[in-house]
């Protein structure tokens, strides 16, 4: 199962290093109905990610707040892409098979 999704790239605080888009929540509960298993450690769901010509493994996150998937755009990604926070990135994200 694969998802395409725009979103805006921010920085989970101001003095963090991670950044993250935040998947709607209308596709959060999509993905949250399509698990045939239980969620990893802390609620996390594996996925394949794909920004422009990046590819890459990583986990969804539920963001307690929101109620919806947060995913982590890595440095190396942010540079390849050339993404800064604020950005609205094009995401395309399919659950990893088991």
């Amino acid at each position: 199962m694969s998802w395409t999704f725009d979103a805006e790239l921010f920085r989970w605080d101001a003095n963090a290093s991670w950044f993250f888009v935040r998947l709607p929540q209308e596709l959060s509960d999509e993905v949250r109905d399509s698990l045939t298993g239980p969620p990893g450690g802390f609620g996390s769901v594996r996925v394949e990610v794909r920004i422009g010509a990046s590819r890459w493994a990583t986990s969804l996150f539920p963001e307690k707040s929101a109620g919806a998937y947060v995913l982590p755009v890595k440095k190396a990604v942010r540079a390849a892409e050339d993404l800064d926070d604020g950005d609205l990135v094009s995401v395309e994200i399919a659950l990893e098979q088991a």
